[in-house]
């Protein structure tokens, strides 16, 4: 058994930690600023001059097919890549690449969708949840009504993630009441001209989601993804990624918290001493270094599996249920730790302690994933001690 990274693996690691530093964390300051006055933390135009510095550095299309112009790193580096990018909030993302699913466009799909959304050009929206359906995915109700070339969409979407941004959406609708979703529904390629509208939703953390309003909206027959009836493993495939994406994140932002911790305990004194000499406090700073350990190694064997073709979906809720109670664990030790100053917004401490309570709710629940993990073992579709292969 091998726990060292490779030449590569280690090159990768430094330069997107250097990139993070010198690119990245510069712009913190301003995105806290900006944040308080009730802006974008930081513009559009901004981003993309940042993601062509990377495309410099060959990052562009982390997980693209090398086809579309991508590195196509595979899961465990964009795994290592995700940990260093959670160092800061800064709202930062590696241009090139779309969601995965949307590899299942057809060749003319590809050309109107995909390659767009490699390319920047035009923005995409994963819309899933509804009011009455969330970490129950299966339970969704959107129906899509066939007339004639057409299918009709009617209903409401909500908490999607760049809702208000995307110029297209991919929903999932309801195309047989009878087999939900064991093969009746069905995912389409909606763009916002064909009549749907996003609303915005104020939340505690600066994640802005939306309410995606259908009202009649006539979808063409040659806009389903994939196949008719398709769409629930179509989504599954969506979210099973960020079950082990969303805790690697949480392991870069943790160890910089925890870093940011100790540095506070040794500089702040009380009654003659740092705080750092207090049991209590390096209790925090022990069990916070422990649990990001386990965090980390729980995401590498999730990526680890995807790499190597395996099933990791169970890996993969054990590395979100742990990891993001983690991240939440230690961010509030940290805080804890800075007191009264933690808890201003001069610091970022708070801005993560909003963000990482999210992380314990989208793609998935800590109730989810527990009744995942629960019942893979009752079944038996994995056991207690089983051999590693």
């Amino acid at each position: 058994m091998e726990f060292t990274l490779t030449e590569e693996q280690k090159m990768v690691q430094r330069t997107i930690r250097n990139f993070v530093k010198n690119e990245l964390m510069p712009y913190e300051q301003q995105v806290l600023r900006n944040e308080r006055e009730g802006r974008p933390g930081m513009t559009r135009e901004e981003i993309k001059d940042l993601q062509m510095k990377a495309k410099e550095l060959g990052f562009w299309g982390i997980n693209t097919p090398e086809e579309y112009g991508g590195a196509d790193l595979g899961p465990v580096m964009t795994a290592l890549i995700q940990m260093e990018l959670g160092r800061t909030f800064v709202p930062f993302s590696f241009g090139g690449s779309a969601d995965n699913i949307l590899y299942y466009c057809n060749e003319e799909q590809k050309e109107k969708y995909l390659l767009p959304v490699i390319n920047g050009d035009r923005r995409s929206c994963f819309a899933l949840t509804e009011p009455t359906a969330g970490s129950d995915a299966a339970n969704i109700r959107m129906p899509a009504v066939k007339d004639g070339n057409h299918w009709v969409l009617n209903g409401e979407k909500i908490f999607i993630t760049n809702g208000n941004e995307a110029d297209f959406a991919m929903v999932f609708a309801v195309t047989d009441k009878e087999k939900g979703a064991r093969g009746g529904v069905t995912c389409f390629l909606v763009d916002r001209d064909m009549g749907w509208r996003s609303e915005y939703i104020q939340t505690m953390g600066e994640w802005g989601p939306a309410s995606l309003v259908f009202e009649n909206v006539r979808v063409p027959e040659e806009n389903i993804l994939g196949e008719l009836g398709g769409g629930f493993n179509l989504g599954m495939k969506w979210i099973g990624q960020g079950r082990w994406m969303i805790p690697a994140r949480g392991v870069g932002a943790s160890e910089r918290l925890l870093q940011m911790g100790i540095e506070q305990s040794k500089s702040r004194v009380t009654f003659g001493k740092p705080i750092s000499e207090r049991q209590a406090i390096q209790w925090m700073i022990a069990d916070s270094a422990v649990e990001i350990e386990a965090t980390k190694w729980l995401v590498l064997r999730a990526a680890w599996l995807a790499e190597k073709g395996k099933d990791n979906r169970h890996m993969a809720s054990m590395a979100k249920l742990y990891g993001t109670n983690m991240a939440n664990r230690v961010v509030d030790r940290v805080l804890q730790i800075h007191g009264g100053m933690g808890y201003t917004k001069e610091l970022p401490i708070e801005r993560w302690y909003r963000e990482m309570r999210l992380w314990r709710i989208f793609e998935g629940t800590d109730e989810i994933q527990r009744y995942i993990i629960a019942r893979n073992l009752l079944k038996g579709h994995v056991k207690v001690g089983e051999l590693m292969d």
